[in-house]
């Protein structure tokens, strides 16, 4: 958790479902660095479908894990969504058969 980001996490084969979020990302990663960094750890998701599930909630609270409450669409509060409108302009319009790279629009919008 040296800086508090993690690796970027690709959604393989499906959607990212609440019980997927729990599954494949807080409990493996969020609850890992609510460990070492203690009580005052808050955690920043977003107002995504699959983060604002009971489940994650319960979840959330079964760990201790806070989150920090703030505007969905607040660019200076939330830096991600102006990433994936420049993002989702670079790569609008293009097409990507699946089985020759598997994340050719994150390679090539991101790099």
């Amino acid at each position: 958790m040296i800086n508090g980001r993690t690796r970027l996490h690709v959604v393989e084969n499906g959607t990212m479902t609440g019980q997927r979020y729990i599954d494949e990302v807080l409990l493996p990663h969020v609850r890992l660095f609510r460990g070492a960094v203690g009580d005052k750890f808050v955690f920043m998701d977003d107002n995504a479908t699959c983060h604002r599930t009971l489940a994650v909630q319960d979840c959330l609270d079964s760990e201790g894990i806070q989150r920090l409450v703030w505007p969905a669409r607040s660019p200076d509060l939330n830096p991600i969504e102006n990433v994936w409108d420049t993002l989702g302009r670079q790569v609008a319009g293009r097409n990507y058969h699946p089985t020759n790279n598997p994340h050719p629009c994150t390679h090539r919008g991101m790099g």
